[in-house]
């Protein structure tokens, strides 16, 4: 080493090295300066344009191979890089090594929104439509269908449009690093909670106004590893004086630097973040084309997809996600040590990714064998990515210890779960406190209702999707007009505030807009199945109007109402005669309509009543009378105990005339800000592909409904699935098991209401199969009170107050009254105190040790024997849970030893159920508590609502001694086949 102060001596040869090095320097970088990179002699690969639309530019590389029978490939790129990314290698580029390898490539470019006309207002749409036109071109062009192949956001373009065309014409699907499951792989590990509620806020607030330049696009693909481009641009100047080291990787360098980079339209950019970062809707379906609902469920071809093992961007289990999402697709992956660029460009893309794709399409075409590097895509579980950080530090270890990074990603993933775990429960918390403090400032003179929130809806995100049907999308702005002009129909002819009219009505929207109108008018609706008796219902509702659609009109004009039809379009014929009072809603011009100055929007107070459903038949004819407070209850109730929100899907299978469509499918889910999907009627085919292709999160039900679906096998055992949760009421424990063992991961939330008052409960955990859960936050205070079925009376203590209830003692439940409610009819006054208010239900229960209720019977259904009361949920539900038992049903049978209690059911198919079954079914009975009688029916019908009907098992008539009839011996605790003896014994002749 020198001293310090000696002078270091060059040769003649260094100093002349030194100069040169500082002349090739000063010349190579007036060359940058001046040009933007340095001059090199590789061009880039041969195209023509083909086709030029406003969206596209469709090149055809290598045009001048006519080759024929060579398979076709389609790349897409992502919206902010350039089209040239799959040239950036020239020669050793994408479309230089397959056009070597015998495919014929084209390109899709969209082009720079800056320079094409309209460019800066693309949405995503657009950008999908154009790449379902250029396969339509280029297949009719070739003859052959394509290969579709993507980068990063043109991977997931690729996948949208096979999906939109049902796979028309695509032989396969390529993609690279192109995230389908958001939420399983945020890009840095960010949680997902505050990444979710950031994005929805860029969208609707910062994206749709300020334009994303090329130049904003090129720094924020800088930032996104800061150290690396830094060191990029540190390793080129210190090469700077070694042109030849530096020419192999110019074109790569300044595509990165400057020429790939194009701006992104701020409608694209808005759709991305809320269809697929906000709802994550890649991965359960529902993301919309224009109007149209698509899933990847429609995929079928085989899939290919390229991951990263150190992509920051495409995480691989953000790209694993397309195995759950396609689940009719033969799925297959390729990782590779790379990143988010090196996947399609640079040395890895060169020696790796393009052969293998050159091979699968051999795989594909010719039958050959698939390289061992691909693999059937299978489920991963996720490690505690100790693996994933050490592949990214041996990856970037050079530039990891220069930026001193090294404890910064050990300490990264340790905290990832936790703050994630702790936004989402925060979200939770965010979404479900105004929704509660909402219902704890609604007092009687409230203005609140149906349309009210729809209105609400409208005003906060017009755009927003309100509801699916029929492969159509519906905005909330278009549904709030289609409601404004029913009023104004509905105002033509006559309807007034406060007037009672009948809906009958199949589900359709023309349902919905019309229970809408309705409120939004201060009207209430009666809601009656249609089939049903409808004259006996409108007498006992008071009706002089129906409002129906064109399936339903005659059955209403039979009732000698004036009917209203609504529903079908302006051009189609109705069928009736021609002195029926009938007028046509659709003929009205509601331009025409001039409002008389009493209306007012949305006039409808808590208080007032707002509906009327109708069930049962004949003399059991019940009315269910629910006010605008009581529609609100369930609605935020529901809304909170599902934790509905702005990302779920809500499949109303159930009618708008039942309780379940009314309170808790259409009203949870508009005061959950969520979309509604609504089903025709239960076809188990069209509930399997509607599932996927709306997206469904959320499924509701009532009684027996899901049996259909689970009996008709139209979800294979493991077959992926978006469904989070069902919800409804009435769900047997049995069929509740089956249905969470089908859809597992999904639970059932079952819900209580009651007919009167404020009551309903809730099971939100869903751990306790039959259970009917606790009080909802924000409903009414319930006690249970101590209750004699037999002589129909609640029992009192010593001081004449009612009893409460140990726990799991049967009793009667009661809500307590709210304020301002006549509680004239059927009401109770110093229950336990003096002067206290308490609407009592119609059904008796129990509470168990935890808290939770179960609902044990009705209190006019209770089957009073000898021996006490036998109650008939519980058989119920011990039958339901036997795998042979389809259907169920109990009820009293007068005999020669008084009423006894008999159980009624019938077996499913495939299956057979002996006495001893039975008898182990009920041993979780009390022995004076379980059935008298067991007998086989061959079926038990069901009403609309798919209830069993216990009036016509019984109208069938009693059980006959024999094979299918088992009475209970109580001296052996068992059940034995009922002889022709013991038959007349009980019965007589």
């Amino acid at each position: 080493m020198a001293r310090p102060g000696a002078i270091v001596k060059l040769s003649a040869k260094d100093l002349v090295s030194s100069v040169q090095r500082l002349m090739s320097t000063a010349q190579n970088g007036l060359e940058v300066i001046r040009f933007g990179g340095l001059t090199t002699d590789v061009e880039s690969s041969p195209f023509e344009v083909v086709e030029r639309r406003r969206m596209y530019r469709l090149r055809h590389y290598f045009p001048d191979d006519a080759t024929p029978g060579r398979p076709v490939a389609l790349l897409v790129p992502p919206l902010m890089v350039n089209a040239d990314i799959w040239d950036v290698n020239a020669e050793d580029g994408a479309v230089g090594i397959l056009n070597r390898g015998g495919i014929d490539c084209w390109v899709v470019d969209f082009g720079s929104p800056a320079t094409e006309e309209g460019g800066w207002k693309r949405d995503l749409a657009d950008h999908v439509l154009a790449v379902n036109s250029a396969v339509d071109t280029v297949s009719e062009a070739t003859g052959a269908p394509v290969h579709l192949m993507g980068y990063s956001q043109g991977g997931m373009f690729a996948y949208q449009t096979a999906a939109y065309r049902y796979g028309k014409s695509v032989a396969s699907i390529v993609t690279f690093g192109s995230p389908v499951d958001i939420v399983a792989g945020m890009p840095f590990g960010l949680p997902y909670g505050l990444v979710s509620d950031v994005a929805d806020f860029v969208a609707d607030h910062v994206v749709t106004r300020l334009p994303i330049t090329d130049s904003m696009v090129r720094f924020g693909f800088q930032m996104l590893d800061p150290v690396k481009t830094a060191k990029s641009r540190i390793d080129f100047l210190r090469q700077l004086h070694d042109r030849e080291a530096l020419l192999p990787k110019e074109r790569q360098r300044r595509f990165l630097n400057n020429d790939g980079w194009v701006g992104y339209a701020g409608p694209a950019a808005a759709d991305l973040l809320k269809q697929f970062v906000v709802h994550n809707r890649l991965m359960s379906g529902g993301f919309v084309i224009r109007d149209h609902p698509v899933s990847l469920a429609e995929l079928k071809c085989p899939i290919l997809a390229f991951l990263g093992e150190v992509d920051d961007i495409g995480q691989p289990a953000a790209v694993r996600g397309i195995l759950h999402a396609a689940p009719n697709a033969e799925v297959y992956e390729a990782g590779l040590v790379a990143g988010h660029f090196g996947l399609v460009a640079g040395s890895t893309a060169t020696n790796r990714t393009w052969p293998l794709v050159r091979q699968w399409i051999d795989w594909m075409d010719n039958d050959t064998p698939l390289p061992p590097e691909i693999s059937r895509m299978t489920e991963h579980v996720e490690t505690n990515a100790p693996r994933s950080a050490a592949t990214r530090v041996l990856h970037n270890a050079a530039a990891l210890v220069e930026a001193g990074a090294g404890m910064g990603k050990a300490l990264e993933n340790i905290a990832a779960s936790t703050v994630r775990g702790s936004v989402e429960l925060a979200g939770e918390a965010a979404r479900a406190l105004p929704r509660l403090t909402r219902l704890g400032m609604i007092q009687p003179n409230t203005r609140i209702s149906l349309g009210r929130l729809i209105a609400e809806q409208a005003r906060r995100a017009p755009l927003r999707e309100c509801f699916l049907f029929d492969d159509r999308v519906h905005t909330n702005a278009a549904v709030d007009a289609r409601i404004d002009n029913v009023v104004r129909g509905l105002i033509s002819v006559g309807i007034r505030p406060a007037e009672r009219v009948a809906v009958v009505m199949e589900t359709r929207p023309s349902a919905l807009a019309t229970v809408a109108a309705l409120s939004r008018l201060g009207a209430v609706a009666v809601l009656l199945a249609p089939g049903s008796e409808l004259v006996g219902a409108m007498e006992r509702t008071g009706v002089r109007t129906v409002v129906t659609d064109p399936e339903n009109v005659c059955q209403s004009v039979e009732t000698g109402r004036r009917v209203l039809v609504l529903g079908g379009g302006s051009a189609r014929t109705l069928d009736i005669p021609s002195s029926a009072n009938v007028v046509d809603l659709e003929q009205i011009d509601p331009s025409e309509v001039r409002l008389p100055a009493w209306y007012s929007p949305d006039p409808g107070l808590a208080r007032e009543l707002a509906f009327v459903l109708v069930t049962g038949t004949g003399d059991r004819l019940e009315l269910k009378y629910i006010t605008n407070h009581r529609w609100a209850l369930s609605a935020f109730g529901t809304a909170t105990s599902a934790d509905l929100d702005r990302s779920d899907t809500v499949y109303c299978l159930a009618p708008l005339h039942h309780s379940s469509g009314l309170l808790v499918s259409l009203g949870g889910a508009i005061a959950g800000g969520s979309r509604i999907a609504l089903a025709r009627s239960l076809v188990p085919e069209r509930f399997a592909e509607e599932v996927h292709r709306y997206g469904v999160t959320v499924v509701t039900y009532t009684w027996t409904m899901l049996r259909e679906i689970l009996d008709a096998e139209v979800f294979p055992a493991g077959h992926a699935h978006p469904i989070r949760l069902f919800i409804g009421s009435g769900m047997p424990a049995g069929l509740w098991r089956r249905t969470t063992e089908k859809f597992a991961p999904a639970r059932v939330l079952e819900f209580y209401a009651s007919i009167e008052g404020d009551v309903v409960l809730a099971n939100v955990t869903g751990a306790k199969a039959g259970c009917k859960g606790r009080p909802v936050p924000g409903t009414a205070r319930v006690e249970l009170v101590a209750y004699d079925p037999i002589a129909e009376r609640i029992l009192t203590d010593e001081s004449g107050f009612a009893r409460r209830c140990a726990d799991n003692e049967v009793g009667l439940l009661l809500g307590k009254a709210s304020e301002g409610l006549d509680i004239s009819d059927g009401g109770l006054r110093g229950v336990f105190v003096a002067g206290d208010s308490w609407m009592p239900t119609e059904n008796l229960f129990r509470r168990d040790g935890d808290g939770d209720y179960w609902l044990i019977d009705r209190t006019d259904t209770v089957i009073k024997t000898a021996r006490g009361p036998v109650y008939t949920q519980p058989i119920v539900d011990a039958l339901n849970d036997v795998t042979a038992v389809d259907l169920e049903v109990a009820y009293g049978l007068a005999s020669n030893e008084g009423t006894i209690a008999v159980a009624a059911l019938s077996v499913r198919a495939g299956h057979r159920l002996s006495p001893g079954d039975v008898t182990e079914a009920v041993r979780a009975l009390e022995p004076g508590r379980r059935p008298d009688l067991v007998h086989v029916v061959e079926e038990i019908p069901r009403s609309s609502t798919y209830r069993p009907s216990t009036r016509a098992v019984q109208a069938a008539g009693r059980p006959r001694a024999g094979q299918d009839t088992w009475r209970y011996d109580r001296s052996s605790e068992t059940y034995e086949i009922l002889t022709e003896d013991a038959a007349r014994t009980l019965f007589g002749d």
